[in-house]
């Protein structure tokens, strides 16, 4: 019983269920970034690149690829030992042929790519005509992975760099108001600068603070005007336009 309570522990750290606003302190923005995520994952077919994949933790969304490849980079701001990557490369050039993949996912990756324009020109090479592509990047959120993390996108910076390297917008959307990102950045806060870092205290915090915090968080959205132009994340859908 324990065992089983531990992994759905894990598993609300991203995908998210009303259990998750008990234990997870980041329920706010991951909440967000996964309903949204599930919301396009079924448009997403067939041989799927994961670029930036780290441990893969929306894989299980995407019902309908036939082959799912997990690419991320050899030197980054983190271990690989939770990674399930299927191949590394070295941040410049995707190890792959052109024209090779139905879609491309990235998520939470593209701030940390200081060459984003050359990497999008990697993508837009190894991508079908017409694929689709599926990304997340974080707004409102602090430095990690120091110091791989070197940008953060507007969503009209992001369509910009976008659309100049070959792709289409089709949808774009923010995952959380104005006024989640603020309590969601201050429940951070306090999770890693107010509160010890004792185990058991931390868990006691997050039960008898942090959570009834997120619970006022989410009905006091409800009444207050719902304003987007601050945010934790945007999500792109979009497709590779590129003409053969």
């Amino acid at each position: 019983m324990l065992s089983n309570l531990r992994t759905r522990i894990r598993r609300e750290q991203f995908l998210t269920s009303s259990l998750g606003i008990i234990f997870n302190p980041l329920y706010i923005i991951r909440n967000g970034l996964y309903k949204t995520i599930l919301s396009f994952s079924s448009k997403l077919g067939g041989n799927l690149l994961d670029l930036g994949c780290g441990s893969k933790p929306y894989r299980s969304l995407f019902a309908h690829v036939t082959q799912y490849t997990g690419l991320d980079i050899e030197i980054s701001g983190h271990d690989h030992t939770n990674s399930h990557a299927d191949c590394f490369y070295d941040g410049k050039k995707i190890p792959f042929p052109d024209n090779h993949f139905d879609g491309l996912v990235s998520f939470e990756v593209f701030e940390h790519i200081f060459n984003l324009d050359d990497i999008m020109k990697e993508a837009h090479r190894v991508l079908k005509p017409e694929a689709l592509i599926l990304i997340s990047i974080p707004f409102a959120w602090d430095e990690h992975e120091i110091p791989y993390d070197f940008a953060r996108y507007t969503s009209y910076g992001i369509q910009h760099i976008l659309e100049r390297n070959g792709f289409e917008i089709i949808k774009i959307q923010k995952t959380t108001t104005y006024f989640l990102a603020i309590m969601q950045m201050f429940i951070a806060y306090l999770i890693q600068y107010v509160f010890p870092k004792n185990r058991v205290f931390s868990r006691f915090f997050q039960i008898f603070i942090i959570c009834p915090l997120t619970i006022l968080s989410l009905l006091f959205n409800e009444i207050f005007p719902k304003r987007y132009e601050y945010f934790c994340n945007i999500v792109i859908f979009g497709r590779n336009v590129k003409v053969q």
